[in-house]
C-alpha cells in the first residue's frame, strides 16, 4: 500500500493536523480575540481616553516628540504607545475577571458534585454500599 493510499502522506497529516479538536479551538481562540481586542480598542479610544483627557487635559494620541529638525525629521508618536499599554492592561484586567468568574461557578458546580452522597447503607445489613446498588454485595438482598 502506498503513502497516499493509507492517509499519511503531507496532506493526510495536514487534515488530521487541522482536524484536531485543539486546533479548531485555538482557531476560535484568535478569532474570538481578534474580536475582543477590537471592542477594548473601541473602549480605551472612545471612552476611557477622553475621560482620562477631561482629568488630565491630554489626549495621549497626539504625543508625539519629532527627532531633529525639517520635514523629514523621525517622529515618537508615544501617545500610541500608552494607548497601546492602556489597552493591554485593560484586555488583562477583562480577562482576570472573566476567568475568575469561570472560576467561581465551576467551584460551585465541583462542591455540588462533592455534596452528592456516594455511599447509602442497606437497609437490611447496614452495610455502607454504592448508592446507585441495586441489591447488596454483602447480605445480597434487593434494594428498593
Amino acid at each position: 500500500m502506498s503513502k497516499k493510499e493509507k492517509g499519511n502522506g503531507f496532506f493526510g497529516e495536514f487534515k488530521k493536523f487541522i482536524l484536531r479538536g485543539n486546533v479548531m479551538d485555538m482557531a476560535v481562540g484568535v478569532i474570538v480575540g481578534g474580536a475582543f481586542t477590537a471592542i477594548v480598542q473601541s473602549l480605551n479610544e472612545d471612552i476611557l481616553t477622553p475621560i482620562l483627557g477631561i482629568f488630565g487635559g491630554t489626549d495621549f494620541s497626539n504625543l508625539t516628540v519629532t527627532l531633529g529638525e525639517g520635514e523629514n525629521a523621525p517622529v515618537l508618536q508615544y501617545g500610541n504607545f500608552i494607548t497601546a499599554v492602556i489597552n493591554f492592561l485593560i484586555t488583562a484586567l477583562v480577562i482576570f475577571f472573566i476567568i475568575k468568574g469561570i472560576n467561581k461557578i465551576s467551584d460551585k458546580l465541583k462542591k455540588k458534585e462533592e455534596e452528592a452522597p456516594k455511599m447509602k447503607k442497606c437497609t437490611y445489613c447496614k452495610s455502607e454500599i454504592a448508592i446507585d446498588a441495586t441489591r447488596c454485595p454483602h447480605c445480597t438482598s434487593n434494594l428498593e
